[in-house]
């Protein structure tokens, strides 16, 4: 799908999170806690359901979790000890923008909730075949398609952990996927991949799942492990009472987690399936120094996710790390401009260059990634313009070539700098003084502490990974 204009990143597709409790009614409130932990994961809408009485109550819409569950919302929700929530990320420039979950779904002998992060590859099929046993769909979701799915099999199984996993067992693509029945049991899948993290909690007073441990530790979770590739999970009652159920697909060759959420999906302080995301960073930075050294005076990262590798290349190189950026903390995400002078001033309006740490110098700049290059041209200019004598930037990722299949939104090939032209070329494109992308065999060698395989797919062309 293509970004908007002015959308020069990658994103990731979702997030979510759902809770068991063991006695207290206050899951409504734990989940709104979980939701506003991963915001980084989508911001294009968000919702919770809670199961309260043998019935889903089910509250979302556009924006930010905490613009939709302001304090008299949340208060107004039912009490319940099992809730869903879940952040949207909407592939915005598609034909159709995603409606956030979770969706609510009834069958003959009751009714489910399910919330979806991921892309389901071979959900028009599935669509197809429910609409022709007589179900009907009232948005383009991906997330309600595996929902009416669930149910399907549910009713057919007439147990939520076989039903879930026959259900699973039919989805391509990348999925983590969090459910709840009405009877306050709480199923969680994810993909025989594992491209989409999922994790465990639990804590006196009940056990949650999770997009990243980042939300169990702030709603007062002790991390208990990540959920398996393949594997369905059941929570009931807050305890985990189910587990190491798979599915019937095997994983795909040269597929596995992808790698990007090390580089820049996931936030610092959480860990995935063994690896600090946090260590993680400052190591691409030591690796990137290794392999692309500069002769330069001081290092800066862009906020937020170039800040560890920066820290990494500084103390790799020897040189100097300084604050090169102050951020408007003010500017929100509409922030969206409708001419290019407009769109090109962003940057600097957002994060304005720091004179003082950067003037009569020469800078290694260092960030996450370069997806068309107009970001990083704007932020170099911003950097000479402010007294900088070189800027030699360094990117923590190696050059994004292809469009991935599997729910992370990338531009098309065709707009992509690192698929029209090479190194040099995108140096000069930028204004950059040098330039140095991690190589491939580099970033593995930085994440190489993570128990799983990865996904390079966006680096490669998926016939030779």
């Amino acid at each position: 799908m293509a970004q908007t204009p002015q959308d020069d990143a990658l994103h990731e597709e979702c997030a979510v999170f759902g809770v068991s409790l063991a006695r207290h009614e206050e899951a409504a409130g734990v989940a709104y806690a979980g939701l506003l932990s991963l915001q980084h994961r989508g911001q294009e809408g968000a919702g919770i359901a809670v199961v309260s009485e043998n019935n889903i109550i089910c509250r979302k819409g556009e924006g930010l979790a905490s613009e939709l569950f302001p304090d008299g919302v949340l208060a107004g929700l039912p009490k319940g000890r099992t809730a869903v929530g879940h952040t949207l990320y909407s592939k915005a420039g598609g034909s159709e923008k995603k409606t956030a979950g979770p969706f609510v779904q009834e069958y003959l002998t009751g009714r489910i909730v399910a919330a979806l992060s991921g892309s389901i590859t071979n959900a028009d099929e599935i669509r197809r075949e429910l609409t022709d046993c007589g179900l009907q769909f009232d948005t383009s979701s991906d997330g309600e398609v595996v929902t009416s799915l669930i149910a399907y099999h549910i009713s057919q199984e007439r147990d939520l952990l076989s039903g879930a996993a026959k259900a699973a067992g039919m989805l391509e693509g990348a999925f983590s996927i969090v459910i709840a029945s009405g009877s306050d049991k709480v199923a969680a899948v994810r993909d025989p991949n594992g491209f989409r993290p999922l994790c465990l909690g639990r804590s006196e007073a009940g056990a949650a799942v999770a997009s990243e441990s980042c939300a169990l530790d702030s709603c007062g979770f002790e991390f208990v492990r990540d959920v398996r590739p393949g594997e369905v999970v059941i929570i009931e009652n807050g305890k985990i009472t189910e587990q190491g159920v798979k599915l019937e697909k095997r994983m795909e060759a040269g597929h596995g987690l992808c790698i990007f959420e090390f580089v820049y999906f996931a936030r610092a302080d959480s860990i995935i399936d063994g690896l600090s995301v946090y260590n993680a960073r400052q190591r691409m930075g030591r690796v990137l120094a290794e392999e692309y050294p500069a002769d330069a005076d001081v290092v800066c990262g862009a906020p937020d996710t170039g800040l560890d590798a920066a820290n990494g290349y500084s103390a790799e190189s020897g040189i100097p790390l300084v604050s090169g950026f102050v951020r408007n903390q003010y500017i929100g995400r509409s922030f969206i401009y409708p001419t290019q002078i407009q769109r090109e001033s962003a940057v600097r309006l957002k994060l304005n260059p720091l004179s003082a740490s950067i003037g009569g110098k020469r800078v290694v700049f260092v960030d996450d990634s370069i997806v068309r290059g107009t970001t990083t041209e704007t932020t170099v200019k911003s950097l000479k313009a402010a007294g900088a004598k070189e800027v030699h930037v360094r990117i923590s990722s190696p050059p994004v070539r292809y469009t991935c299949y599997y729910g992370t939104n990338i531009d098309r090939e065709e707009n992509l700098i690192a698929n029209k032209t090479g190194l040099d070329g995108i140096r000069r494109k930028i204004g950059a003084d040098s330039l140095g992308f991690i190589s491939i065999a580099g970033l593995k060698r930085a994440c190489g502490e993570c128990r799983l395989q990865f996904c390079t797919a966006c680096y490669v062309k998926r016939s030779d990974t």
